[in-house]
């Protein structure tokens, strides 16, 4: 009866070890997507106010933007050139 006992304790003793185990790998693996989520949004910001000082720094010299979205484009020009 005793050695039931032992091997029982053992069984849950390893049971809850690799339950401690799984849930931390699961923390680990929910914060490195929480990264990695946080820098592609901080290089999709970078590129979207790259984007936009490109296109300010060429429309305030009054030139026109060729904006291309699949197989059309066209052109955008500043207003405030349109009033000149």
């Amino acid at each position: 009866m005793e050695k039931k006992n032992r091997i029982l304790v053992l069984i849950l003793s390893a049971l809850l070890i690799l339950s401690f185990g799984y849930i931390a790998y699961d923390k680990y693996f929910e914060w490195k997507q929480k990264k990695e989520f946080g820098i592609f949004q901080q290089g999709a910001n970078f590129g979207y106010e790259q984007a936009i000082g490109q296109v300010y720094s060429i429309a305030i010299q009054c030139q026109q933007i060729p904006l291309m979205y699949q197989n059309q484009t066209i052109n955008l020009v500043s207003v405030d050139c349109l009033k000149k």
